[in-house]
Protein backbone atom coordinates (compact mmCIF):
# COMPACT_ATOMS: atom_id res chain seq x y z
CA UNK A 1 0.00 0.00 0.00
CA UNK A 2 1.49 3.41 -0.84
CA UNK A 3 1.40 6.28 1.38
CA UNK A 4 1.55 9.88 0.19
CA UNK A 5 3.78 12.12 2.35
CA UNK A 6 3.42 15.55 2.03
CA UNK A 7 5.89 18.12 1.53
CA UNK A 8 7.05 19.96 4.85
CA UNK A 9 5.44 23.75 4.59
CA UNK A 10 8.37 25.89 4.31
CA UNK A 11 9.95 27.95 7.36
CA UNK A 12 7.96 31.37 6.94
CA UNK A 13 11.24 34.04 7.31
CA UNK A 14 11.59 35.81 10.47
CA UNK A 15 9.70 38.68 11.66
CA UNK A 16 13.40 40.06 12.78
CA UNK A 17 16.83 39.87 12.64
CA UNK A 18 17.85 37.96 15.11
CA UNK A 19 21.64 38.70 14.52
CA UNK A 20 20.09 42.44 15.84
CA UNK A 21 18.17 41.83 18.25
CA UNK A 22 19.85 39.38 20.60
CA UNK A 23 23.49 41.48 20.63
CA UNK A 24 21.64 44.55 21.10
CA UNK A 25 19.67 43.33 24.36
CA UNK A 26 22.79 41.21 25.09
CA UNK A 27 24.73 44.69 25.50
CA UNK A 28 21.91 46.15 27.30
CA UNK A 29 21.79 43.33 30.14
CA UNK A 30 25.26 43.20 30.17
CA UNK A 31 25.43 47.72 30.73
CA UNK A 32 22.98 47.25 33.57
CA UNK A 33 24.83 44.49 35.85
CA UNK A 34 28.20 46.18 34.79
CA UNK A 35 26.59 49.51 35.97
CA UNK A 36 25.42 48.31 39.27
CA UNK A 37 28.93 46.63 39.80
CA UNK A 38 31.18 49.55 39.08
CA UNK A 39 29.12 51.98 41.01
CA UNK A 40 27.76 50.05 44.10
CA UNK A 41 31.07 51.34 46.18
CA UNK A 42 31.01 55.13 45.01
CA UNK A 43 27.00 54.46 45.43
CA UNK A 44 27.50 53.51 49.24
CA UNK A 45 30.22 55.75 49.79
CA UNK A 46 28.33 59.33 49.18
CA UNK A 47 25.77 61.19 50.70
CA UNK A 48 23.88 62.07 47.68
CA UNK A 49 22.89 58.91 46.92
CA UNK A 50 21.92 58.40 50.49
CA UNK A 51 24.61 55.85 50.91
CA UNK A 52 22.31 53.49 49.08
CA UNK A 53 24.33 50.84 47.10
CA UNK A 54 21.63 49.86 44.63
CA UNK A 55 20.89 53.82 43.70
CA UNK A 56 22.51 53.70 40.42
CA UNK A 57 21.19 49.74 39.36
CA UNK A 58 17.77 51.10 40.17
CA UNK A 59 18.08 54.60 38.31
CA UNK A 60 19.50 52.77 35.48
CA UNK A 61 16.78 50.00 35.15
CA UNK A 62 14.20 52.88 35.37
CA UNK A 63 15.97 54.51 32.20
CA UNK A 64 16.35 50.86 30.62
CA UNK A 65 12.70 50.07 31.22
CA UNK A 66 11.32 53.80 29.69
CA UNK A 67 14.39 53.27 26.97
CA UNK A 68 12.80 49.52 26.29
CA UNK A 69 9.03 51.13 26.31
CA UNK A 70 10.38 54.15 23.92
CA UNK A 71 12.03 51.77 21.11
CA UNK A 72 8.89 49.84 21.65
CA UNK A 73 6.73 52.88 20.48
CA UNK A 74 8.77 53.89 18.21
CA UNK A 75 8.45 50.82 16.71
CA UNK A 76 5.16 51.40 15.88
CA UNK A 77 6.22 54.36 13.91
CA UNK A 78 6.37 53.78 9.60
CA UNK A 79 9.44 55.16 8.34
CA UNK A 80 7.57 57.49 5.68
CA UNK A 81 6.52 58.97 9.13
CA UNK A 82 9.80 59.34 10.51
CA UNK A 83 11.15 60.75 7.37
CA UNK A 84 8.03 63.52 7.47
CA UNK A 85 8.90 64.64 11.46
CA UNK A 86 12.42 64.75 10.74
CA UNK A 87 12.99 68.69 10.05
CA UNK A 88 10.69 69.29 12.75
CA UNK A 89 12.92 66.53 15.52
CA UNK A 90 15.81 68.18 13.96
CA UNK A 91 14.34 72.13 14.91
CA UNK A 92 13.16 70.68 18.41
CA UNK A 93 16.94 69.29 18.64
CA UNK A 94 18.21 72.80 18.16
CA UNK A 95 15.70 74.62 20.80
CA UNK A 96 16.72 72.13 23.12
CA UNK A 97 19.96 72.95 22.82
CA UNK A 98 19.70 76.12 22.90
CA UNK A 99 17.47 76.01 26.17
CA UNK A 100 20.53 74.10 28.05
CA UNK A 101 22.63 77.46 27.41
CA UNK A 102 20.13 79.96 28.94
CA UNK A 103 21.26 80.06 32.97
CA UNK A 104 18.65 78.29 35.61
CA UNK A 105 17.58 76.59 33.05
CA UNK A 106 20.58 74.67 32.20
CA UNK A 107 22.33 72.66 34.70
CA UNK A 108 26.31 72.91 34.90
CA UNK A 109 28.26 69.62 36.21
CA UNK A 110 32.23 69.93 36.30
CA UNK A 111 32.17 72.95 34.17
CA UNK A 112 29.71 72.11 31.39
CA UNK A 113 26.28 72.83 30.72
CA UNK A 114 24.67 70.09 29.07
CA UNK A 115 21.77 69.49 31.17
CA UNK A 116 18.22 70.58 31.26
CA UNK A 117 16.87 69.99 34.73
CA UNK A 118 13.28 67.80 34.76
CA UNK A 119 12.43 67.19 38.22
CA UNK A 120 14.83 64.56 39.69
CA UNK A 121 15.95 63.43 36.15
CA UNK A 122 18.31 65.69 33.78
CA UNK A 123 17.90 65.32 29.94
CA UNK A 124 21.00 66.01 27.62
CA UNK A 125 20.04 67.57 24.58
CA UNK A 126 23.27 66.68 22.92
CA UNK A 127 22.29 62.43 22.86
CA UNK A 128 18.81 63.12 21.80
CA UNK A 129 19.99 65.14 18.95
CA UNK A 130 22.33 62.50 17.34
CA UNK A 131 19.36 60.53 16.44
CA UNK A 132 17.57 63.93 14.85
CA UNK A 133 20.51 64.10 13.26
CA UNK A 134 20.52 61.01 11.75
CA UNK A 135 16.80 61.43 10.73
CA UNK A 136 17.34 64.77 9.06
CA UNK A 137 20.64 64.15 7.47
CA UNK A 138 18.28 60.79 5.61
CA UNK A 139 16.04 63.41 4.93
CA UNK A 140 18.00 66.09 3.68
CA UNK A 141 20.02 63.34 1.51
CA UNK A 142 17.03 61.84 0.15
CA UNK A 143 15.79 65.05 -0.92
CA UNK A 144 18.90 66.30 -2.58
CA UNK A 145 20.29 63.15 -4.02
CA UNK A 146 20.00 64.90 -7.56
CA UNK A 147 22.19 67.68 -6.19
CA UNK A 148 24.77 65.85 -4.28
CA UNK A 149 27.44 66.88 -7.11
CA UNK A 150 27.05 70.57 -6.39
CA UNK A 151 28.84 71.60 -3.71
CA UNK A 152 26.00 74.74 -2.67
CA UNK A 153 22.98 73.15 -3.80
CA UNK A 154 23.87 69.55 -1.98
CA UNK A 155 26.76 70.49 0.68
CA UNK A 156 26.17 73.74 1.19
CA UNK A 157 22.61 74.06 3.26
CA UNK A 158 23.68 70.91 5.20
CA UNK A 159 26.85 72.71 6.41
CA UNK A 160 25.42 75.73 7.25
CA UNK A 161 22.91 73.47 9.94
CA UNK A 162 25.78 71.85 11.11
CA UNK A 163 27.78 74.95 11.63
CA UNK A 164 24.94 76.08 13.76
CA UNK A 165 24.98 72.81 15.91
CA UNK A 166 28.37 72.55 16.48
CA UNK A 167 28.16 76.38 17.55
CA UNK A 168 25.86 75.34 20.06
CA UNK A 169 27.26 71.97 21.38
CA UNK A 170 30.74 73.64 21.82
CA UNK A 171 29.28 76.25 24.18
CA UNK A 172 28.41 73.76 26.38
CA UNK A 173 31.28 72.53 25.85
CA UNK A 174 30.31 68.91 24.34
CA UNK A 175 33.28 68.14 21.62
CA UNK A 176 32.79 64.83 21.97
CA UNK A 177 29.34 64.65 21.01
CA UNK A 178 30.13 67.81 18.18
CA UNK A 179 32.73 65.09 16.86
CA UNK A 180 29.95 61.94 16.37
CA UNK A 181 27.53 64.05 15.13
CA UNK A 182 29.70 65.41 12.29
CA UNK A 183 30.85 61.91 11.64
CA UNK A 184 26.84 60.66 11.58
CA UNK A 185 25.90 63.81 9.23
CA UNK A 186 29.50 63.80 6.86
CA UNK A 187 28.77 59.50 7.00
CA UNK A 188 25.19 59.94 5.67
CA UNK A 189 26.22 62.11 3.07
CA UNK A 190 28.92 60.53 1.77
CA UNK A 191 26.80 57.28 1.53
CA UNK A 192 24.01 58.93 -0.17
CA UNK A 193 26.81 59.85 -2.80
CA UNK A 194 27.81 63.27 -2.17
CA UNK A 195 31.11 64.47 -4.51
CA UNK A 196 34.32 62.40 -3.95
CA UNK A 197 36.46 66.05 -4.17
CA UNK A 198 33.92 67.99 -2.12
CA UNK A 199 34.12 65.03 0.53
CA UNK A 200 37.78 65.31 0.32
CA UNK A 201 37.75 68.99 0.94
CA UNK A 202 35.08 68.47 3.52
CA UNK A 203 37.22 65.63 5.55
CA UNK A 204 40.24 68.14 5.43
CA UNK A 205 38.43 71.12 6.60
CA UNK A 206 37.03 69.33 9.40
CA UNK A 207 40.80 67.85 10.59
CA UNK A 208 42.29 71.31 10.12
CA UNK A 209 39.15 72.38 12.47
CA UNK A 210 39.80 70.16 15.23
CA UNK A 211 43.05 70.86 15.33
CA UNK A 212 42.33 74.76 15.61
CA UNK A 213 40.13 73.90 18.19
CA UNK A 214 42.04 71.69 20.48
CA UNK A 215 45.18 74.33 20.28
CA UNK A 216 43.07 76.77 21.56
CA UNK A 217 41.63 75.54 24.24
CA UNK A 218 43.31 75.06 27.26
CA UNK A 219 41.80 71.89 28.74
CA UNK A 220 41.48 70.26 25.46
CA UNK A 221 45.97 70.70 25.09
CA UNK A 222 46.13 69.53 28.48
CA UNK A 223 43.89 65.92 27.38
CA UNK A 224 45.97 65.75 24.31
CA UNK A 225 49.14 65.88 26.48
CA UNK A 226 48.00 63.53 29.17
CA UNK A 227 46.95 61.52 26.96
CA UNK A 228 50.62 61.14 24.87
CA UNK A 229 52.35 60.46 28.04
CA UNK A 230 49.65 59.65 30.76
CA UNK A 231 52.42 58.34 33.61
CA UNK A 232 54.25 61.68 33.55
CA UNK A 233 51.65 62.98 35.25
CA UNK A 234 49.90 60.34 36.60
CA UNK A 235 48.26 62.39 39.60
CA UNK A 236 47.14 64.92 37.67
CA UNK A 237 46.14 65.17 33.65
CA UNK A 238 47.36 61.50 32.83
CA UNK A 239 44.98 60.34 35.77
CA UNK A 240 41.85 58.83 34.18
CA UNK A 241 43.83 57.15 31.70
CA UNK A 242 46.83 56.04 33.78
CA UNK A 243 44.08 53.76 36.38
CA UNK A 244 41.76 52.60 33.02
CA UNK A 245 44.93 51.33 31.89
CA UNK A 246 45.54 49.50 35.28
CA UNK A 247 42.44 48.36 35.43
CA UNK A 248 42.81 46.73 31.77
CA UNK A 249 46.35 45.33 33.05
CA UNK A 250 44.73 43.68 36.24
CA UNK A 251 42.30 42.19 34.35
CA UNK A 252 44.79 39.94 31.91
CA UNK A 253 42.57 37.05 30.50
CA UNK A 254 39.52 36.35 32.50
CA UNK A 255 39.75 39.08 35.11
CA UNK A 256 39.55 39.17 38.85
CA UNK A 257 35.99 38.30 38.86
CA UNK A 258 33.01 40.05 38.77
CA UNK A 259 32.32 42.95 41.14
CA UNK A 260 35.86 42.31 42.33
CA UNK A 261 37.33 45.89 40.72
CA UNK A 262 40.13 47.38 42.85
CA UNK A 263 39.73 50.96 40.75
CA UNK A 264 36.10 51.59 41.05
CA UNK A 265 36.65 51.57 44.64
CA UNK A 266 36.77 55.55 44.44
CA UNK A 267 40.22 55.45 42.12
CA UNK A 268 39.11 55.29 38.50
CA UNK A 269 36.79 58.52 38.06
CA UNK A 270 32.93 57.94 36.39
CA UNK A 271 33.50 54.08 36.31
CA UNK A 272 29.50 53.53 35.75
CA UNK A 273 29.84 55.81 32.63
CA UNK A 274 32.86 56.87 31.03
CA UNK A 275 34.51 54.50 31.67
CA UNK A 276 32.51 51.59 32.04
CA UNK A 277 34.95 49.00 29.48
CA UNK A 278 38.17 49.90 32.15
CA UNK A 279 35.65 47.87 34.67
CA UNK A 280 34.73 45.30 32.21
CA UNK A 281 38.28 44.62 31.68
CA UNK A 282 39.45 44.61 35.00
CA UNK A 283 36.56 42.11 36.02
CA UNK A 284 35.83 40.05 33.11
CA UNK A 285 38.98 40.57 31.12
CA UNK A 286 40.57 40.56 27.67
CA UNK A 287 37.58 37.82 27.12
CA UNK A 288 34.80 39.85 28.81
CA UNK A 289 36.30 42.90 26.41
CA UNK A 290 36.74 40.95 23.43
CA UNK A 291 32.43 40.08 23.63
CA UNK A 292 31.25 43.28 24.02
CA UNK A 293 33.69 44.39 20.72
CA UNK A 294 32.22 41.65 18.73
CA UNK A 295 28.76 42.40 20.15
CA UNK A 296 29.50 45.87 18.70
CA UNK A 297 30.44 44.91 15.47
CA UNK A 298 27.91 42.50 14.36
CA UNK A 299 25.60 45.62 15.57
CA UNK A 300 27.34 47.79 13.63
CA UNK A 301 27.44 45.21 10.50
CA UNK A 302 23.77 44.20 10.72
CA UNK A 303 22.79 48.10 10.53
CA UNK A 304 24.67 48.28 7.33
CA UNK A 305 23.11 45.18 5.82
CA UNK A 306 19.63 46.05 6.94
CA UNK A 307 20.51 49.94 5.17
CA UNK A 308 21.72 48.25 2.00
CA UNK A 309 18.89 46.02 1.91
CA UNK A 310 16.68 48.56 2.26
CA UNK A 311 18.71 50.56 -0.25
CA UNK A 312 18.00 47.71 -3.08
CA UNK A 313 14.34 47.54 -2.36
CA UNK A 314 14.44 51.22 -3.39
CA UNK A 315 13.74 52.55 0.18
CA UNK A 316 16.14 55.30 0.42
CA UNK A 317 15.91 57.19 2.97
CA UNK A 318 14.81 54.09 5.34
CA UNK A 319 18.72 52.61 4.05
CA UNK A 320 20.52 55.85 5.10
CA UNK A 321 18.22 55.86 8.36
CA UNK A 322 19.81 52.60 9.06
CA UNK A 323 23.27 52.98 8.03
CA UNK A 324 23.19 56.56 9.89
CA UNK A 325 22.76 54.52 13.16
CA UNK A 326 25.70 52.09 12.45
CA UNK A 327 27.77 54.51 12.29
CA UNK A 328 26.53 56.68 15.27
CA UNK A 329 26.35 53.63 17.30
CA UNK A 330 29.93 52.44 15.53
CA UNK A 331 31.82 55.87 16.29
CA UNK A 332 30.57 56.34 19.66
CA UNK A 333 31.56 53.22 20.54
CA UNK A 334 34.65 53.19 19.02
CA UNK A 335 35.50 56.56 20.76
CA UNK A 336 34.95 55.17 24.23
CA UNK A 337 36.43 51.90 23.38
CA UNK A 338 39.87 53.94 22.32
CA UNK A 339 39.88 56.27 25.64
CA UNK A 340 39.61 53.65 27.38
CA UNK A 341 42.45 51.62 26.30
CA UNK A 342 44.52 54.68 25.81
CA UNK A 343 44.22 54.70 22.08
CA UNK A 344 42.57 58.13 21.75
CA UNK A 345 42.62 61.58 23.97
CA UNK A 346 40.09 61.27 27.14
CA UNK A 347 36.62 62.65 26.26
CA UNK A 348 33.62 62.71 27.82
CA UNK A 349 31.29 60.08 25.80
CA UNK A 350 29.64 56.98 27.42
CA UNK A 351 29.65 53.36 25.42
CA UNK A 352 26.46 53.45 24.10
CA UNK A 353 23.61 50.97 25.20
CA UNK A 354 25.74 50.38 28.91
CA UNK A 355 27.27 53.13 30.70
CA UNK A 356 24.81 54.87 32.71
CA UNK A 357 22.38 57.56 31.73
CA UNK A 358 18.97 58.47 30.86
CA UNK A 359 19.61 60.18 28.12
CA UNK A 360 21.23 57.97 26.27
CA UNK A 361 19.89 55.11 26.70
CA UNK A 362 16.45 56.23 25.83
CA UNK A 363 17.75 57.50 22.65
CA UNK A 364 20.05 54.34 22.22
CA UNK A 365 16.33 52.59 22.00
CA UNK A 366 14.70 54.41 20.17
CA UNK A 367 17.29 54.22 17.46
CA UNK A 368 17.47 50.28 17.81
CA UNK A 369 13.45 50.66 17.38
CA UNK A 370 13.95 52.26 14.38
CA UNK A 371 16.51 50.11 12.84
CA UNK A 372 14.15 46.94 13.73
CA UNK A 373 11.28 48.96 11.92
CA UNK A 374 13.61 49.15 8.83
CA UNK A 375 14.21 45.77 8.99
CA UNK A 376 10.90 44.87 9.49
CA UNK A 377 9.41 46.89 6.75
CA UNK A 378 12.08 45.20 4.29
CA UNK A 379 10.61 41.78 5.03
CA UNK A 380 7.01 42.93 4.94
CA UNK A 381 8.14 44.14 1.00
CA UNK A 382 10.15 41.48 0.27
CA UNK A 383 7.04 39.07 1.40
CA UNK A 384 5.23 41.09 -1.38
CA UNK A 385 3.10 43.30 1.47
CA UNK A 386 2.43 47.00 1.50
CA UNK A 387 3.63 48.68 4.64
Amino acid sequence: MNRAYAAPAPHAPAELDSLLLWPAIGLLLMGLVMVYSSSIAMAEGSRFTGNQSAYFLFRHAVFLTVGLVAGVMAFQIPLRLWQQAAPWLFLAGVVLLLLVLIPHVGRSVNGAQRWIGLGPINLQPSELMKLFVVLYAADYTTRKLDDMGSFLRGFGPMALVMVLVGFLLLKEPDFGALVVILCIATGILFLGGINARVFGVLVVVLAVSFVIMIWVSPYRRERIFGFMDPWQDAFGKGYQLSHALIAFGRGEWFGVGLGASVEKLFYLPEAHTDFLLAVIAEELGFVGVCVVVGLFALLVQRSFVIGRQALVLGRVHSGLVAQGIGIWLGVQGFINMGVNMGLLPTKGLTLPLMSFGGSGIVANCLALGILLRVDWENRQLMRGQQV
